[in-house]
């Protein structure tokens, strides 16, 4: 039997996990991009260490995976966090949350405004329960104005509403 998303988000064993980056590894260029280089320190790190930071960003504020990343860094001490756990984990946390809705839950989890955290660049994200059309229109119904752009979605001027953690 398939896994439900809130199973999918539960806590792994080993879990943070501190590796050494590499050029290797499939996150390396985003990553990268954020500041580490290889052979620093980089955390992997459990959804329920995801979750609380996408709850905490505010009506009028915007979450990006890499500022959630850069907050995790800097809560284990290292130099990075891998962007492409993170996503999926913020991906599968959305769809959980949906899980629950449905369900009845109606516990703080069930609350997390998952649809303020958004892509690198302020694209939509379009593995969010209902993809890209359920996502725009909750954050337009927050105020935010969506534009085209090629075939995706994005907030414009998405980085004047970048939470800080």
């Amino acid at each position: 039997m398939a896994k439900t998303w809130i199973q999918k988000i539960e806590d792994k064993k080993n879990f943070p996990k501190v590796l050494i980056l590499e050029e290797r590894f499939p996150c390396y260029n985003a990553v990268h991009k954020m500041g580490a280089n290889a052979g620093d320190p980089v955390v992997l790190v459990n959804a329920s260490e995801i979750w609380p930071l996408m709850a905490k960003v505010p009506k009028g504020k915007l979450a990006t995976i890499s500022n959630i990343c850069k907050a995790l860094a800097k809560k284990h001490k290292v130099k990075g966090c891998c962007s492409l756990t993170t996503g999926i984990f913020i991906m599968s946390i959305a769809n959980a949350v949906e899980e629950m809705i449905v369900k009845g839950n109606n516990s703080a989890f069930s609350k997390i405004p998952y649809w303020r955290t958004i892509k690198e660049g302020g694209f939509l994200n379009e593995k969010y329960p209902g993809g890209l059309e359920k996502h725009k229109k909750k954050l337009e119904e927050e105020g935010y104005k969506i534009v085209t752009s090629g075939k995706k979605y994005k907030v414009a001027d998405f980085d004047e509403y970048l939470f800080t953690f």
